[in-house]
C-alpha cells in the first residue's frame, strides 16, 4: 500500500469545514416551518418528508456507494458530495416550490451520504492512531453546522426572504470544497486490491440498529423541536434560537468527547450515561411539556451531541483495517439512516392526527430505553 499522508493540522481544518455542510439543508426547515408551510401549502407530514428525504438518501448513498467510492477514490467522492450540496442550495435559491424542495432534498441527501460513508475510511487509512479524535471532530462539525443554520434561519428569513434563507448553505459549501481540494490536491491513493474481501463483523446488524435509533432522536429533534415550541406559544425566532442553543450544546458535548475519547477503552458506561440524559430530556417534554427550554435542551444537547460520535466510534472499534472500516460504517450508516428517516415523517403523521407532538416524544423515549439495554452487549 502506498500513501502520502496529509498534514494533520491542515486535514483537521479541512474535515471541520467539510463537516459543517452536512446538516444546514435539513436544519433550515424547522425554524421557518410555519412560514414555509403557508408558502408551499404542504401538510405537516409532507413537510416532514423534507427532513426525511435527505436522511433516506444518506442511507441509500451509504449502502450503494461502496462500488462508486472504490472506482473513483475517496477524494473525488467527497468532492462530488460537496458539489451535490452546492447544487441543492442553488436549486432552492432559484425556486422553492414543492418539486424543487423535494429534488434538492434528494440531491443534498445523496451528497451528504457520500461524504459520511467515505470520510471514516479516509480517516482510518491516513490517521489510524488519531481516528477516534478525528471522527469526533467530524461529527462535532456536523452538529455545529446544524447549530449555525438553526440560529440564523429565522433572522435570514425576516431580513432577506425565503430564497436567500433556503440557499444560504451555498457559501459554506464553497468554502468547504475549496479547503478540501487544497488539503488533498497532491494525494494519490493506491488501495490494496482485496478491498472487496473485507469481512464485516457479526454484530453489523446490531450496530446498524443501534446507530439508527440513536440518530432517529437527532433527526426528530432537528425537524420538530422548533414547531413543537411554536405550537406551545413560543415565537418562530425563539424556537430557532432554542434549536440553535440545543445544537451549540451538542457541539460543546462533541468537543468534550473529542478531547478524551482516545483515553477510554470501554465506552459502554459513557454511552449509557449520555443515553440517560436523552431519556430524561424526552421525559421532561412528556411530563412537563414546553413550559421551559433550559433543562430539556441541556439534557438533549449534551446527550445527542455525545451519542452521535460515540455510536460511530463504537462501530469503528469493530473494524480491523481501513477497508473494513469503510465497508462497516457504510453498512451501519446506510441502514441506520434509513431507520432514522422514519422519525420525522412519523412525528408529522402524529402531529396531523393528534395536533400535538407529545406521542412522538413517547415513541422516541421507548427507543432510547431500548438502546440503554443494547449498550450492554457492545464491545468493551
Amino acid at each position: 500500500m502506498n500513501k502520502k499522508t496529509p498534514r494533520l493540522l491542515f486535514f483537521s481544518i479541512a474535515i471541520l469545514l467539510v463537516s459543517l455542510n452536512l446538516r444546514p439543508i435539513m436544519a433550515v426547515i424547522g425554524p421557518i416551518f410555519s412560514f414555509l408551510q403557508e408558502e408551499t401549502k404542504l401538510s405537516s407530514a409532507e413537510l416532514g418528508i423534507l427532513s426525511t428525504l435527505p436522511v433516506i438518501m444518506m442511507g441509500i448513498a451509504s449502502l450503494l456507494g461502496g462500488g462508486f467510492i472504490k472506482s473513483v477514490g475517496e477524494v473525488k467522492c467527497i468532492t462530488l458530495g460537496l458539489l451535490l450540496i452546492i447544487s441543492t442550495s442553488i436549486t432552492r435559491y432559484i425556486d422553492h416550490n414543492s418539486i424543487s424542495l423535494i429534488l434538492s432534498a434528494i440531491l443534498g441527501g445523496s451528497g451528504i451520504g457520500l461524504i459520511q460513508s467515505t470520510m471514516p475510511s479516509y480517516i482510518k487509512y491516513y490517521f489510524p492512531h488519531n481516528s477516534n479524535t478525528l471522527m469526533s471532530l467530524f461529527t462535532t462539525g456536523i452538529m455545529a453546522g446544524a447549530a449555525i443554520m438553526a440560529a440564523l434561519a429565522s433572522p435570514l428569513l425576516t431580513k432577506y426572504g425565503l430564497s436567500i434563507t433556503l440557499g444560504s448553505a451555498l457559501l459554506p459549501a464553497i468554502v468547504g470544497i475549496l479547503s478540501w481540494l487544497f488539503c488533498t490536491k497532491k494525494e494519490i491513493i493506491q488501495k490494496n486490491q482485496n478491498n472487496n474481501s473485507a469481512q464485516l463483523p457479526v454484530k453489523k446488524w446490531y450496530l446498524m440498529i443501534f446507530f439508527g435509533i440513536g440518530t432517529g432522536t437527532y433527526t426528530l429533534v432537528l425537524a420538530w423541536l422548533p414547531p413543537y415550541y411554536v405550537e406551545n406559544g413560543w415565537s418562530a425566532d425563539q424556537s430557532g434560537y432554542i434549536l440553535g442553543v440545543l445544537t451549540i450544546t451538542e457541539v460543546i458535548s462533541g468537543f468534550i468527547i473529542s478531547s478524551f475519547i482516545h483515553k477510554i477503552n470501554d465506552k459502554r458506561i459513557l454511552l449509557s450515561s449520555v443515553l440517560s440524559m436523552i431519556l430524561f430530556g424526552l421525559l421532561y417534554f412528556i411530563i412537563l411539556g414546553a413550559n421551559s427550554a433550559i433543562i430539556p435542551i441541556i439534557l438533549l444537547g449534551l446527550g445527542i451531541g455525545a451519542l452521535f460520535p460515540l455510536s460511530l466510534i463504537a462501530a469503528l472499534d469493530y473494524a480491523d483495517s481501513p477497508q473494513q472500516a469503510g465497508s462497516l460504517l457504510s453498512f451501519v450508516q446506510g441502514g441506520g439512516y434509513l431507520i432514522a428517516a422514519l422519525m420525522p415523517t412519523v412525528a408529522g403523521l402524529i402531529r396531523d392526527s393528534f395536533a400535538s407532538l407529545q406521542y412522538a416524544w413517547i415513541v422516541m423515549a421507548i427507543g432510547i430505553l431500548a438502546l440503554i439495554f443494547m449498550t450492554l452487549k457492545l464491545k468493551k
